[in-house]
């Protein structure tokens, strides 16, 4: 019988090298609201995919849906503000 190991040694050895960068980390926060926006989102499919259709169901998700184009201006808005303060 072969015994069967975990190669911890191997994973974490590289871990130093696979940190996220300084910047990396400022565009995950700068999305993070549309992050969160997209899980609300996809919540309330979730929820809405075994049930029949009501009103309030299709009102959180036009809410939902809505929230999350919303943060999708908020973050390219902020986008190009970063862009045209880079360039001058």
């Amino acid at each position: 019988m072969k015994d069967i190991v975990t190669v911890q040694d191997a994973v974490t050895a590289f871990a130093p090298f696979m940190e996220p960068t300084d910047a990396e980390l400022d565009a995950i926060e700068r999305e993070a609201p549309l992050i969160d926006a997209e899980l609300e989102l996809l919540d309330v499919q979730i929820a809405l995919l075994d049930r029949p259709v009501t009103p309030l169901g299709e009102r959180r998700l036009r809410r939902a849906a809505n929230k999350v184009l919303a943060a999708r201006c908020a973050v390219t808005n902020r986008l190009g503000e970063v862009r045209e303060g880079d360039a001058a």
